[in-house]
């Protein structure tokens, strides 16, 4: 089912993730994911309003719509890893990345994965589905 949500996202091109900054919320696209490790993985700059507001509040929410209207939310809390494999196999999963972040061993580049992750799939006639 982990591939299945990482699918999801995927194909919806870009999906939106969801923090705090104080008592305001802030949301922005993202489009970097990947599964690795029975996880779920994201990346950013460690030089992003979003990397201190994860920082500061890790539990986050993430949102998907597909085309068909059919949205996913992901819910889980933002842990920050310094694993080397892990960022080499999101450059490998995102092309888009040496041309933002230069390499993986880039001070400014790091990844990120959902602990205690949930993930519904909603559509408007049915009950959510519980995708992991």
């Amino acid at each position: 089912m982990l591939q299945d949500v990482v699918k999801i996202m995927r194909d919806c091109g870009a999906f939106y993730l969801a923090t705090c900054d104080g008592d305001q919320a802030r949301v922005r696209p993202f489009g970097s994911v990947m599964a690795y490790e029975d996880k779920i993985w994201f990346c950013t700059g460690n030089n992003k309003p979003v990397y201190d507001q994860l920082v500061a509040y890790p539990k986050v929410e993430i949102c998907a719509l597909q085309e068909n209207g059919d949205w996913l939310r992901l819910c889980g809390k933002a842990v920050f890893s310094d694993d080397m494999d892990a960022k080499k196999a999101m450059f490998e999963a995102d092309e888009s990345l040496p041309e933002i972040y230069g390499s993986p061993e880039g001070k400014e580049f790091v990844v990120f994965y959902l602990d205690g992750l949930t993930a519904k799939l909603y559509h408007e006639e049915d009950a959510p589905k519980d995708m992991l």
